[in-house]
């Protein structure tokens, strides 16, 4: 399964566990973080302020170290 910018966090965290760091390095919150957000990884990235093209460069990112 590839990530998408439409997958559910929860979803993100559960099936990729290394996501948590790496979300937490961009800065933005996630279920193991400490505080639960729902919605998409898009709707996360567009809270912190991020572009279509960084949320792009961020999926191809976590699908890059998913394919490790």
């Amino acid at each position: 399964m590839a990530i998408e910018k439409d997958i559910t966090i929860e979803d993100l965290v559960e099936e990729y566990p290394f996501s948590v760091k790496y979300l937490a390095d961009k800065n933005i919150k996630c279920i193991a973080c400490g505080e639960p957000i729902w919605g998409t990884l898009e709707e996360a990235c567009k809270e912190k302020n991020f572009s279509d093209k960084e949320i792009s460069e961020i999926v191809n990112e976590l699908n890059k170290l998913a394919n490790k």
